[in-house]
């Protein structure tokens, strides 16, 4: 049993992964500037662009008031709060709000010696949408180039560095970024009906996508991992969110992308590999089994 703080354990990320670490055991301190609507554990509200408060929250750690004594260190931080896409606030609010609260939690976990540092990355940073400059190479990689086409994605890369630099200022921190594609909740699977009749509707992210609940089982795993360094991976479904193969997907809407290999067939273009490798992930969860 571990006492992690989930940051923004609230939000639609957040939710799946606190049911996911309070399931297997842990304590958990959801952290977040609203409540949530269903209480899991015990919550802090907090604002995490104030440093103080950020500090706080990690030496809280999980237990409530009355089950601690003083205070009690963290062993692990999951950090999901921020603006969760581009286009929900103007550019400049979303990279500063986002890129200064994980700088906040990243540079508190260093500052008190928190083990272990999981948080959401994203696959902005491989030039989604892909309307401007095409992907490189299918299916994508970690090596892909990283493009970000606004401040959202710019902000995600920008804490991919800040993670590099924080654990050499601090080696007995690590840090993994999960690299995660556009995140669907069970409810919302019906609507992949509505783009199946034209492939280019969804050829903005390569038609990748992941369920709430592999997120979670990504989060968890990576923070029960024994970790080292500062990586980050990709965390995808296994498959794509349309019914026709992912090669004929590639030849009808990039022709002029190389397919780096042989595909399964409706095999997700976003490669989860790395996250098998380092973790152990592997999606549990597809549209297909649902519908």
């Amino acid at each position: 049993m571990k006492n992690i703080v989930v940051t923004g354990g609230s939000g639609k990320a957040g939710r799946a992964v606190v049911r996911e670490l309070v399931e297997h055991g842990h304590r958990v301190l959801n952290v977040d500037r609203v409540p949530p609507a269903e209480p899991l554990c015990h919550f802090l509200q907090a604002d995490l662009n104030d440093m103080g408060q950020a500090i706080d929250a990690l030496r809280r750690a999980a237990g409530t008031v009355e089950r601690r004594r003083g205070f009690e260190l963290a062993d692990a931080v999951v950090h999901l709060a921020a603006i969760p896409a581009p286009g929900l606030a103007p550019d400049a609010t979303t990279f500063q709000n986002n890129l200064m609260s994980t700088y906040n939690v990243f540079s508190a976990a260093t500052l008190l010696g928190v083990p272990r540092v999981v948080w959401a990355s994203s696959e902005t940073l491989f030039g989604l949408p892909f309307t401007r400059v095409a992907p490189a190479f299918a299916p994508i990689t970690e090596a892909h180039p990283m493009l970000p086409e606004n401040g959202y994605a710019l902000a995600k890369g920008m804490a991919e560095e800040m993670a590099r630099q924080m654990h050499r200022w601090n080696p007995g921190t690590s840090f993994l970024g999960l690299r995660i594609s556009n995140l669907i909740e069970p409810r919302e699977y019906p609507m992949f009906a509505g783009w199946q009749h034209d492939a280019r509707i969804r050829q903005w992210n390569l038609w990748s996508y992941v369920d709430s609940r592999d997120v979670a089982r990504a989060c968890r795993l990576g923070v029960e991992a024994d970790g080292g360094g500062a990586e980050h991976c990709i965390i995808a479904a296994a498959d794509t969110v349309m019914a026709r193969p992912s090669r004929d997907l590639m030849a009808e809407c990039f022709p002029q992308v190389p397919v780096t290999r042989p595909l399964g067939e409706f095999e997700t273009l976003q490669s989860n590999a790395l996250a098998q490798r380092l973790i152990g992930y592997e999606p549990q969860h597809s549209w297909r089994a649902a519908t």
